[in-house]
């Protein structure tokens, strides 16, 4: 497992170049969020997202949630949602608020699913983190099972060779996780209360 801190990887276009690099042919990082770290690769690599259930040690099928940072973005990665929802989503986001929305066509992230779980992470460096390599799985850097991480030494030792890259942004918050609310049905429906406290009605 090679290590960068999150401050030199947005400062060094090199960095940059070499995580795109190791996503783009099916390499896995552990990122940090709001919360805790996550697994990331690119959501539309099936080598990256069969990884990632190796090095987690189940393959139950779910879908893997996906981080991104702009509007533009959900609709390359086939997202389908009414102008008005998006609106009071974008409206919320950047928060610890997962959304499962609908997918025009499959994609190796949803796992057979038209269906897709995404957020805009509440952490600013993450965000431009994601700015700079595109949209990234964010399910948690764990073994199936075991408690999520926060701390990038306790990664390190516990998930070890196994990821490419672990980008260092510290200590994170912890905590809840996200929320997660399916907003393909109306009215949406809470899936896992978590950091984010969704209202049923209107903003």
């Amino acid at each position: 497992m090679r290590r960068v801190r999150l401050e030199e990887l947005l400062g060094s276009p090199d960095e940059r170049r070499g995580l795109i690099e190791v996503l783009a042919r099916g390499g896995v990082a552990a990122i940090p969020t709001e919360t805790f770290y996550a697994l990331a690769c690119d959501p539309s690599n099936e080598r990256g997202v069969d990884r990632i259930f190796r090095i987690k040690g189940r393959d139950d099928g779910k879908p893997l949630p996906v981080l991104f940072s702009s509007r533009a973005e959900l609709d390359r990665m086939g997202v389908e949602a009414a102008p008005r929802l998006l609106d009071r989503l974008f409206r919320l986001w950047p928060a610890p608020l997962t959304v499962v929305l609908a997918l025009r066509a499959e994609i190796p992230a949803s796992r057979g699913s038209r269906t897709l779980a995404v957020r805009i992470p509440a952490a600013s460096a993450v965000r431009q983190l994601l700015d700079r390599v595109g949209p990234l799985t964010g399910t948690s850097a764990n073994r199936s099972g075991q408690p999520p991480i926060s701390e990038p030494g306790e990664l390190a030792l516990r998930l070890g060779d196994d990821v490419d890259l672990l980008i260092d942004g510290g200590t994170t918050p912890g905590g809840a996780p996200s929320t997660i609310v399916d907003a393909t049905v109306e009215p949406p429906r809470v899936l896992r209360a978590g950091a984010f406290a969704w209202k049923d009605g209107p903003d």
